[in-house]
């Protein structure tokens, strides 16, 4: 990287960074698959899925200036054809809408989804899947895709109500594991999880009134763990159709928050296929 590679931004409203521009009240999430990467972590990622040529690609990087020395491997990574974007921090504050202390932002690009069916025959013998149902909190979204991540799950599944995992608090507490895991989000609960069981998984859906404790799931090659709406939990057609576990903990509260319950249970089920 040298410094002419890198292009000044000096007004707010300059054109090719529209996209940037007030990015709380305008996410770029739904847009032709589009979304904002915030933060070096992320940034990290998203250079390694688009030089990977993987499901990521980024479009343009737009920093704060005096993050350039510290990022100048993270740039290089990226092809040459990617714009790095430099500006002030008035500029930058300008430019989104609020004072963005990390000072790091991309543009990138998912490049498509492939259907339900061929998402799900592409994963290993010997799988373990987070699926959601009707999430909508970005923060809890996030944090599954942290903790799929982390106990080594091979995909995460969520059904069309699910928000968008792209959006860019859910990127952003995820520390970027949705650029990494691979996601499909298509289809009602009841049919994603039929097309699973079509396919030999052994579904788990967690409940605070499961039948099964989570320490006594079986091993399985193939385990899915299915965790429902932040209020309500999930429905009871799923929790009849498919064997459900439950947490168990100290009486006096309802239940736990699904990030937290989705944590707990994928640690379980992990060990029994001893993926950690």
């Amino acid at each position: 990287m040298t410094s002419d590679t890198l292009i000044e931004i000096t007004r707010p409203d300059d054109p090719r960074i529209a996209e940037f521009r007030d990015i709380r009240e305008r996410d770029l999430t739904g847009r032709e698959n589009r979304f904002i990467a915030e933060g070096t972590v992320v940034l990290r990622l998203l250079a390694g899925a688009h030089a990977a040529q993987g499901d990521f690609v980024a479009e343009k990087v737009l920093l704060l200036r005096n993050r350039v020395s510290g990022l100048s491997d993270i740039i290089d990574a990226f092809p040459a054809d990617v714009p790095v974007y430099v500006a002030t921090s008035e500029v930058l504050d300008g430019i989104v809408g609020f004072h963005l202390h990390r000072g790091v932002l991309a543009l990138g690009r998912r490049r498509s989804e492939i259907e339900l069916g061929a998402f799900l025959d592409r994963l290993p013998q010997q799988a373990l899947v987070l699926a959601g149902c009707g999430i909508s909190n970005h923060d809890n979204m996030g944090s599954m895709f942290r903790n799929a991540a982390a106990f080594g799950a091979d995909a995460v599944l969520l059904d069309e109500t699910c928000c968008d995992p792209l959006y860019r608090k859910a990127l952003r507490v995820s520390v970027g594991s949705i650029l990494t895991l691979p996601y499909c989000r298509q289809s009602s609960d009841l049919d994603l999880l039929a097309a699973m069981a079509d396919r030999g998984f052994a579904i788990w859906s967690l409940s605070p009134h499961g039948e099964v404790d989570i320490r006594d799931v079986p091993a399985c090659e193939r385990m899915a763990l299915v965790v429902g709406t932040e209020g309500e939990g999930l429905p009871q057609s799923i929790l009849s159709a498919f064997g459900s576990v439950r947490i168990p903990q100290a009486p006096g509260l309802d239940s736990l928050n699904v990030a937290t319950a989705s944590g707990i249970a994928l640690f379980e089920m992990a060990a029994r296929i001893k993926r950690i």
